[in-house]
């Protein structure tokens, strides 16, 4: 039918809270009987912060950062209504954009790719009209 929530496991709670209000995601409930906080933004998509994460691979993500590929989620995508305006939102927040602001060709979307402090990688995804309004715009690399 839909995709209900996506659990994402992290370390330090308050770190991961504050990181995931800054896309409008609020605290809904937190689970009394296990370490999970339930965050919903206005337009109801929901995520689970998992807090129990341990600190290891030199605070690598086992599944995008290590030569080895294994299997498991590697992202998560969030379709947004202006990467412009994501932009400048993740510019004034001091989150460092670690791919994009991208295209994959001639379907007219464009992606911007962040990393969350434990390092779960976040996609923010819109329709672009004109992709000349878009400063930096490349192709898509894969290997990047």
């Amino acid at each position: 039918m839909k995709i209900d929530h996506v659990g994402i496991r992290v370390i330090d709670k308050a770190r991961a809270i504050k990181f995931y209000e800054t896309f409008g995601f609020e605290i809904e409930v937190e689970v009394d009987f296990d370490s999970v906080i339930i965050m919903k933004n206005a337009n109801g998509v929901e995520i689970n912060l998992i807090v129990n994460g341990i600190e290891f691979d030199d605070g690598k993500n086992i599944l995008m950062d290590i030569p080895s590929k294994y299997a498991g989620f590697t992202h998560l995508a969030l379709q947004v209504d202006s990467i412009p305006q994501t932009l400048s939102i993740l510019k004034k927040s001091n989150i460092e954009v670690t791919q994009g602001p991208v295209t994959f060709g001639k379907d007219g979307h464009v992606s911007v790719f962040v990393r969350d402090p434990d390092r779960n990688t976040i996609e923010f995804r819109g329709r672009v009209e004109n992709e000349n309004e878009i400063e930096g715009l490349q192709f898509y690399d894969p290997k990047a």
